[in-house]
């Protein structure tokens, strides 16, 4: 399953459905109907190949779009400011699990071998 880290407490506010944006500077390579498995971790992720093991699965959302980011965009992606530039996600589809799975978290999407049937969602 493809899988995003995102830094805490990021994840657990999309698991809550409290943050409906993600903020990128990158375009995802996901199809609308594609699920996207959300890890949450304690340490930005820098470089490539960069991990972290402590990292605890979430939610399950789907990406509906990807467009710019504007500044009416803040308070759903829980940002603390605007900045030109950058691509808003929206995220549709939120499942949070329960309970969450500890699982590594990485840098970028990157693949997991679970599957969204394996876990349980509220």
């Amino acid at each position: 399953m493809k899988t995003l880290s995102i830094v805490h407490p990021g994840a657990s506010r999309i698991a809550s459905g409290e943050k409906t944006l993600e903020v990128r500077r990158w375009h995802p390579e996901l199809a609308p109907t594609e699920d996207l498995l959300i890890v949450e971790n304690k340490r930005f992720l820098h470089i490539d190949g960069d991990e972290d093991p402590e990292g605890i699965a979430v939610a399950i959302v789907r990406v509906k779009a990807i467009r710019p980011f504007e500044p009416q965009d803040v308070p759903a992606a829980c940002a603390s400011y605007y900045e030109e530039g950058w691509l808003a996600w929206e995220l549709i589809d939120i499942r949070p699990l329960m309970p969450p799975v500890p699982m590594r978290a990485a840098r970028g999407i990157y693949t997991t071998d679970i599957r969204a049937g394996d876990l349980q969602t509220s």
